[in-house]
């Protein structure tokens, strides 16, 4: 996942009396040119490897002490999740049972489970807090809600120290393109069209990757055991508004005619939630919010695909409207 390795990277260079160790299995959407610039620090250890391995995840915690865990690897692209529904639910709720089982055993002091907005299902004007029920609409949103019940079950039933937080979209350099933000970025950058589900006028909200990062890092110093916290941003736009920003700041052009131009609409998804509005007045409590201005971020995100986009192997697959990635066996 692409917060993670900002967290990484900044646990690393912030925190030089912990051993920071990074396991993934290094699918598709992974590059470890992401973190490059801390590889051969002392205090971080790259382990390849699959959280759905029990054997495997369980000697690394008899191994390795582990005090803190942050949880998040999963499949995270909806639209993938409805052709590979299976996988979905194998990696991100097998796996996370095995992980907060090995972390459950080896007495972790806490437990992070990066979780999402989406597990609230959409909404046109009922803000979600904490408290409001699970009501998930796609296969990636269900399955991460399905973990969420696992995790919390360990709370409830040993006071296993727990902490879920479910956050907004989060954009910025060194994610995989087939999220919109870089997708669209780089389409434009390689002189194709931006390619928009149904109507475009489903909105979401954006946050900065630093201002994630912050959030993360406020949660793992503050955070309570068993509690949920939202991290939401105000800020929200549709996705041909996204579309049409971009093409103003990468095309330069702001006529309507030309922008429309540089937009393709394609069938939508089979369910597409309108909205995703979170409250995160309880984060706001720990001393968080969002510093990162919508401008500023996108800025520096533009740049970075402009000189990185080849840091995957295979970022072209990642510009098709709908992904098409070989079965799970």
């Amino acid at each position: 996942m692409h917060s993670a390795s900002h967290v990484i990277v900044s646990l690393v260079e912030d925190y030089p009396n912990y051993m920071i160790i990074n396991l993934d299995k290094l699918d598709y959407c992974a590059s470890l040119k992401n973190l490059e610039t801390i590889s051969n620090k002392q205090n971080y250890k790259f382990i390849q490897g699959d959280i759905c391995n029990s054997h495997f995840v369980k000697l690394l915690f008899e191994t390795e002490k582990i005090d803190i865990v942050l949880h998040f690897a999963a499949q995270t692209h909806v639209d993938l999740s409805f052709v590979r529904t299976f996988e979905f639910t194998y990696v991100n709720v097998y796996g996370t049972h095995v992980l907060v089982s090995a972390a459950h055993e080896a007495r972790v002091e806490k437990f992070i489970y990066v979780s999402t907005d989406e597990v609230y299902g959409g909404s046109l004007d009922k803000e979600f807090d904490e408290s409001s029920p699970k009501q998930p609409t796609n296969p990636y949103a269900s399955s991460k809600a399905a973990a969420e019940c696992f995790v919390q079950s360990y709370w409830e039933r040993y006071k296993f120290p727990a902490v879920i937080t479910r956050s907004s979209n989060v954009y910025g350099p060194h994610q995989y393109p087939e999220k919109v933000i870089p997708k669209f970025i780089s389409l434009l950058q390689h002189n194709r069209k931006c390619c928009i589900h149904g109507s475009g006028l489903q909105t979401r909200n954006f946050l900065y990757a630093t201002d994630v990062v912050e959030a993360f890092l406020t949660v793992l110093k503050k955070g309570k055991p068993g509690e949920i916290y939202n991290i939401g941003t105000n800020f929200e736009m549709s996705v041909l508004q996204l579309a049409k920003e971009l093409i103003q700041l990468i095309k330069e052009t702001s006529s309507e005619s030309e922008m429309e131009n540089w937009v393709d609409y394609v069938n939508d998804r089979p369910t597409n939630d309108m909205r995703y509005p979170m409250k995160s007045e309880k984060i706001h409590g720990l001393g968080w919010r969002p510093k990162v201005p919508w401008k500023e971020g996108i800025k520096k995100t533009i740049d970075w695909y402009r000189e990185n986009f080849h840091n995957w192997k295979n970022a072209e697959k990642a510009l098709e409207p709908f992904p098409v990635q070989p079965p799970f066996v």
